[in-house]
């Protein structure tokens, strides 16, 4: 008798993900990092445990993905990832057209947990909430007699069938864009690289507590007040010739604030915030006057939905739909070099991270990177920790500087660490 083959199960990738294989490279892997730094060292048969747990709840992550006629798309597999030490540089490929492999990588390094995934599985609410997920399996695990009888349930209690939502489809409305203004070409920052496509991170810990409260000061959000220091630190860097190009941020925005979804894959939108240095005050209190009014004008369900219909419309267009994969590879590539002439760098503000109090005493703080071929920020807040991470291909780390500089001279107290490419006390002594 034939054995019978098992229904291999697959699905589209949702609408935010289709960019992403046809704009990888070695330069921009589009792969993102979270870490858990604990108070004690990392337990690797432990953690292989609590991952394979971990898989349970998340089968979405054992998917590779492939190469359609028309479309990209995740296929599931019996694969079982490994734990391993950290043996490469953050943020490296992780998808290989040519060979197949889990599109996540969880490794660890002394006290720290690292979960990095290509984008075109998730974004960060899907990947902290795996990661959430994994420590709480974890410390279980290692802490068992303090920990009998503690069920490691976080507020992430969705279906497997609301995890592996495609949101985008779910809210599409049809609403279209009003006619817009094409934007200036935003100003780019040049400059030297590091070799072999490595990135420097550079990693900024403070308390909290101390940012929310300047950020009062300021009447606004810490969203608001490090994107206008963000600002003001690239503008730091422009001659008076580059100065007519403004300078302009991408913020990456969950839309499971606005519509309703426990989708552990991407639902995120975008909104870019333009200043343009030559016409508009170089103040910090007038450039977060014009941030916040920005925010306040974009961050709305109506305006939000319009922005998410215009990516969904292309998707569902029947030509769109009938070109053949390497022509949508080619157009999606020219499209993304297209849309990097209008962005000089990148803010994304994940949040206050939260774990269940039982076992929240054994966690310090979690960060969050990514890869880019410009300059950006990532930030995530646990307890009285926040940390803002730097990532960049350039060599030079004068806006780093500036951007921190700011801080201290605010009184926020700034413990600074970096990757190896930058590893040494002089550099970061410069930094503050």
């Amino acid at each position: 008798m034939k054995r019978q083959k098992r229904a291999v199960k697959w699905k589209r990738l949702d609408n935010a993900a289709k960019i992403f294989p046809s704009n990888s490279s070695k330069r921009d892997t589009k792969v993102f990092r979270f870490a858990c730094e604990l108070y004690e060292p990392v337990q690797q048969a432990a953690l292989q445990t609590a991952l394979d747990e971990t898989l349970e709840l998340f089968p979405l992550y054992r998917s590779i993905l492939k190469r359609g006629l028309f479309w990209y798309y995740l296929e599931e597999t019996e694969f079982s990832p490994l734990v391993r030490i950290e043996d490469r540089p953050p943020c490296s490929t992780i998808y290989d057209r040519n060979s197949k492999s889990l599109l996540f990588d969880v490794t660890y390094y002394q006290n720290r947990i690292n979960l990095e995934v290509y984008h075109a599985l998730t974004d960060g609410t899907g990947a902290l909430a795996f990661l959430r997920t994994l420590v709480c399996h974890y410390l279980i695990q290692v802490h068992s007699n303090e920990l009998k009888g503690f069920a490691p349930l976080i507020d992430y209690d969705a279906t497997l069938t609301q995890k592996e939502d495609d949101s985008f489809q779910k809210y599409y409305s049809g609403k279209k864009l009003p006619f817009q203004l094409k934007r200036k070409r935003a100003f780019k920052l040049r400059g030297m690289k590091l070799p072999e496509y490595r990135i420097h991170i550079i990693e900024g810990v403070m308390p909290a507590k101390q940012v929310i409260e300047k950020a009062k000061e300021y009447h606004t959000t810490v969203t608001v007040l490090f994107t206008s220091l963000f600002l003001l630190a690239i503008h730091s860097q422009q001659s008076i010739r580059e100065q007519k190009r403004p300078v302009s941020i991408n913020v990456p925005v969950n839309l499971r604030k606005f519509f309703p979804s426990e989708s552990a894959r991407n639902f995120f939108g975008l909104i870019t915030v333009v200043y343009d240095f030559s016409a508009q005050s170089d103040k910090l209190e007038d450039v977060v006057s014009y941030v916040s009014h920005y925010f306040k004008e974009e961050l709305t369900k109506e305006k939000m939905e319009l922005r998410m219909n215009a990516y969904t419309a292309i998707e569902r267009n029947i030509l769109a739909r009938v070109v053949p994969l390497p022509l949508k590879d080619l157009v999606l590539h020219i499209v993304g070099n297209f849309n990097n002439r209008e962005v000089t760098g990148a803010l994304s503000n994940v949040g206050i991270v939260t774990l269940p109090a039982e076992i929240s005493e054994y966690v310090r703080l979690f960060d969050v990177f990514t890869a880019t071929n410009r300059l950006q920020i990532c930030m995530c807040s646990y307890q009285n920790h926040m940390t803002v991470s730097f990532t960049s291909p350039f060599i030079s780390c004068d806006i780093e500087k500036h951007f921190f500089r700011s801080l201290t001279a605010m009184g926020i107290s700034v413990e600074l660490s970096a990757n190896r490419v930058l590893e040494n006390k002089e550099k970061l002594n410069e930094i503050l």
